[in-house]
């Protein structure tokens, strides 16, 4: 029996876990003498040049493209900007090696994660009925940064649909304090009786 050749789908999970590898090396890297935040705003950049601009990011995340192309294009680019911390130009200069351009978003996702919690920095994201007064928001990011012994900045959402009250997701931990999520809790403890 021949062996049949199918082309799967890049598995997102495995698109992720590479991405945090090369997110990881570059923060390695860059931690003991470089400005983090410097190469996380070069990284970004060249995200949103690609992200940007048609043709090439039709170029560079192109499988059909060769990867020797792909790279003259990264080292005249990284040329061109001139600008680019030398450990983001090194790791671009790699993606494009490997064909790995398209885990750009995701190395800079993973690249931010480790940022923040290297500066102890937890990002909340908050969702609430209604849009939150500038007192409100402060006193919510308060209760928030003592619950989770860092410092919080925080994303807001609204949702009508959860009523009034406040959900908030700090990492994997969710804090449901929603007028809906209440009732929700109250339905199932009435069904269980």
């Amino acid at each position: 029996r021949g062996a049949t050749s199918r082309v799967r789908p890049p598995d997102p999970m495995t698109n992720r876990t590479a991405a945090a590898r090369y997110a990881r090396a570059l923060f390695d890297v860059s931690v003991q003498n470089r400005d983090l935040r410097r190469v996380e705003a070069d990284l970004a950049g060249f995200a949103d040049l690609i992200d940007g601009h048609e043709t090439l990011s039709r170029v560079l995340l192109n499988p059909a493209i060769p990867t020797e192309r792909k790279r003259a294009v990264v080292d005249a680019l990284v040329g061109r900007l001139g600008d680019v911390i030398p450990p983001v130009a090194k790791l671009l200069r790699l993606l494009a090696e490997r064909d790995r351009l398209g885990l750009l978003t995701e190395v800079l996702r993973a690249y931010h994660a480790r940022l923040l919690d290297h500066l102890g920095i937890v990002e909340a994201q908050v969702t609430t009925a209604q849009p939150l007064t500038p007192e409100r928001a402060a006193a919510i990011e308060h209760s928030l940064a003592q619950v989770s012994g860092r410092t919080v900045t925080m994303v807001t959402d609204i949702d009508p649909e959860i009523l009034g009250g406040v959900v908030a997701r700090l990492g994997t931990t969710v804090y449901d304090g929603s007028v809906a999520g209440h009732l929700e809790r109250m339905r199932h403890h009435l069904l269980e009786r």
